[in-house]
């Protein structure tokens, strides 16, 4: 398993994504379809890093239809493309490719889709892969490894550059760039009362880190490989004018390995959460929340440890209520409440 999310069509149906190239989908009550909804296991090669990584439903799914995934293919190389849903289950023949991107490595894939408040798909990309980013993407904007793009999927085909995308007229930079300098966003996530962006990105070997982004605020450098965390990685004494640093970072101590970005909770169900952004690690299962208001305001937040998941958190995943979910690497889904006072 490696994510879960809704349709935004008030079914109230759960869609979870199998690294194999299957998508199912989960009734209200938790009742798997036996059916799956969507299955491209034909064409994704799945295995340590690589697989079926992400899907966003568009906005206007409910009336037209249209589902957006990322999957690494037979060459190992990263594919964006649009499905069609009939009935309801996805067509697997209506593939209609947006963009792909070569992965020199099998490592650092990414694999995040989502929309934006502004309607726009934003994919993550990672840095292709390698320790230390041997191809130096993250601070080169001519490729799109290392990145977080945004995409008009409603323009002409494949796709179209959103007008105010920050390097549309840089002739060092690819249009898509939404932001820069990331080494591995695998998750990230919009606070869906403010529209604000959070990134968790993995770390090196010293630092895991969280990047806060205020709505509607592109052109960052989030510093890699300049940096890693709130440290200088490439060189001693680096120069960090126009980095932008992150929100928070937690280091490997405790068993720790890799971040995995969650959601600004928003939910009902659990009040004393409402506001914090949730966010787990992968290695340790430990589970963490930090202040979103404060992140976004003063650049920076603490982090509170919340609790031990007992799983390989891999994911998180967000229902149309606004409750949040804890993915784990062996199959499970968790809901995430608050502990009774």
């Amino acid at each position: 398993m490696t994510f879960v999310t809704h349709a935004g069509d008030g079914s109230g149906v759960l869609y979870a994504v199998e690294q194999r190239g299957v998508v199912r989908a989960i009734e209200p009550g938790g009742v798997l379809r036996e059916r799956p909804f969507l299955d491209i296991s034909d064409r994704v090669r799945a295995g340590g890093e690589q697989g079926l990584l992400g899907l966003a439903f568009h906005p206007q799914y409910a009336t037209n239809r249209r589902l957006f995934v990322n999957y690494t293919d037979a060459n190992g190389d990263t594919v964006v493309a649009e499905f069609q849903t009939q009935v309801d289950v996805a067509d697997s023949a209506s593939e209609r490719l947006l963009l792909g991107i070569g992965q020199p490595r099998g490592n650092h894939n990414g694999g995040m889709l989502a929309f934006g408040p502004d309607g726009y798909l934003y994919v993550g990309t990672g840095d292709g892969g390698g320790a230390g980013d041997p191809e130096r993407a993250g601070q080169d904007r001519g490729t799109l490894l290392g990145k977080l793009l945004r995409l008009d999927v409603d323009g002409p085909e494949p796709y179209a550059i959103p007008g105010d995308n920050p390097f549309i007229q840089a002739a060092d930079a690819a249009p898509e760039i939404w932001a820069y300098g990331l080494r591995n966003p695998w998750r990230f996530s919009f606070d869906r009362q403010t529209g604000d962006l959070f990134i968790g990105d993995v770390g090196q070997g010293a630092w895991e880190e969280i990047n806060a982004e205020p709505a509607t605020t592109g052109g960052r450098n989030y510093g890699w490989n300049v940096m890693e965390g709130p440290d200088c990685f490439a060189e001693p004494g680096c120069d960090t004018t126009d980095l932008t640093l992150p929100a928070a970072a937690y280091g490997r101590a405790g068993g720790n390995c890799s971040i995995t970005g969650g959601y600004v909770y928003r939910g009902l169900a659990s009040p004393s959460l409402v506001g914090a952004y949730l966010f787990a690690d992968y290695c340790s299962g430990t589970v963490w929340g930090l202040d979103a208001h404060a992140a976004i305001a003063n650049g920076q937040a603490e982090i509170t440890e919340l609790t031990s998941s007992g799983i390989s958190p891999v994911s998180f995943g967000e229902d149309e209520a606004g409750e949040v979910y804890l993915v784990g690497q062996g199959g499970e889904i968790l809901r995430v409440v608050a502990a009774a006072n």
